[in-house]
């Protein structure tokens, strides 16, 4: 099955959120000292802003990647969107995650680190297996062959 366009986007950013929720969840409740509706509050936000900078940075990585002259997502195009989504949304749960928690910085940023490198593989994964599932984008699909 070739999924393409919104239904691909909608489809994607609906089934890893899902996951990504239920996981950030267990996260932040197991490894701080907060009760699970705070934990689950703050996977909801985190959950929230992921589905907005899922798609924005998607839809940016996917305009970068058609301009760009080698088609197919090899391990390093991989990587390279996996460790970018992650940066983008370390940026912004770091400090909201102190605030909500009421942890320090540090604590913080070893939680968010902990979380990032889970959700690294995750994404790395998740991305893959959608991607053999439903063929590659339009953006990184070769003439010849719908996955790589």
């Amino acid at each position: 099955m070739n999924l393409q366009g919104i239904k691909r986007k909608i489809t994607y950013v609906a089934t890893y959120e899902a996951i990504a929720f239920l996981c950030g969840t267990l996260g932040f409740f197991s490894f701080s000292d907060s009760s699970l509706e705070r934990a689950g509050a703050l996977a909801v936000f985190g959950s929230l802003f992921a589905v907005s900078w899922n798609f924005g940075y998607n839809d940016l990585f996917e305009q970068w990647e058609a301009k760009s002259l080698k088609r197919g997502r090899s391990f390093g195009r991989r990587a390279l969107h996996s460790v970018g989504f992650e940066a983008g949304f370390l940026v912004v749960l770091l400090p909201v995650a102190a605030w909500w928690l009421d942890i320090s910085y540090l604590r913080s940023f070893i939680l968010n680190l902990g979380l990032n490198i889970f959700f690294f593989v995750y994404t790395f994964s998740f991305t893959w297996a959608f991607d053999r599932l439903f063929g590659l984008p339009t953006s990184a699909a070769t003439s010849d062959r719908v996955f790589e």
